[in-house]
């Protein structure tokens, strides 16, 4: 007896063709290209007809071939604004998925390169904004690689600040971690602000956390002039 395919895995398989006819249609083939240097990415709306309803899979397919693409090659000699494009795109198509932050962070951003390092912290910023319930782990891990190693304490502190001012639901740790980077600036009055402030909006409710803030609280004041 003929047995069919199961749909979803013919579905799976129509999206991934789908992701190969935009890929070569955005990385058209040089006779005397000496490497698979990504290109800029299509625009958003071509990858969403491209993935015949099944987006999701279709941005899994997009950051396997942007992963694809670069092997062998060193993130340094990568056009970054491309890559980025790719990265954005993949986390429109499937806004669920944590892989283009992961290889924003992990990936692309473990470069030595500065200017690199900042269009992938730029790229988890944006995200953030978008979603910031969902998407604080990666803008904390943006607030470290700022802090060491771009060094770039006033970066660090304003990541650090979007953490505490947009995302209530992240743990109080990662709320927590401006109070850090302004004493690394050397800001004492505005680490006493922050932390008064976590105090008394009630949004650091275990007495563990609490009796450390106000701990932190004493220790500031007391360094007061």
């Amino acid at each position: 007896m003929q047995r069919r395919a199961p749909f979803a895995v013919v579905a799976l398989l129509v999206a991934a063709l789908g992701a190969q006819v935009a890929w070569h249609a955005a990385y058209p083939v040089r006779a005397a290209a000496p490497s698979h240097q990504p290109a800029a990415a299509p625009p958003l709306a071509a990858l969403r007809i491209a993935s015949l309803g099944d987006a999701p899979a279709l941005s899994h397919g997009l950051m396997l071939a942007l992963q694809g693409a670069d092997a062998g090659m060193p993130l340094r000699t990568l056009d970054y604004a491309h890559v980025a494009g790719w990265l954005d795109a993949a986390l429109a198509l499937d806004p669920r998925s944590q892989h283009p932050l992961l290889a924003a962070t992990q990936v692309y951003g473990a470069v030595s390169d500065p200017v690199r390092v900042r269009i992938m912290l730029d790229v988890v910023e944006r995200a953030f904004a978008a979603d910031p319930a969902r998407r604080w782990p990666w803008l904390a891990q943006a607030a470290l690689l700022a802090r060491h190693r771009l060094h770039d304490m006033p970066l660090a502190r304003r990541y650090a600040q979007a953490l505490r001012q947009q995302a209530p639901g992240a743990p109080a740790w990662a709320r927590e971690l401006e109070i850090f980077i302004l004493q690394d600036m050397n800001e004492l009055d505005s680490a006493r602000a922050v932390t008064g402030a976590l105090l008394s909006g009630g949004t650091i409710t275990d007495p563990n956390e609490v009796r450390f803030l106000q701990r932190r609280l004493a220790d500031l004041e007391a360094d007061a002039p």
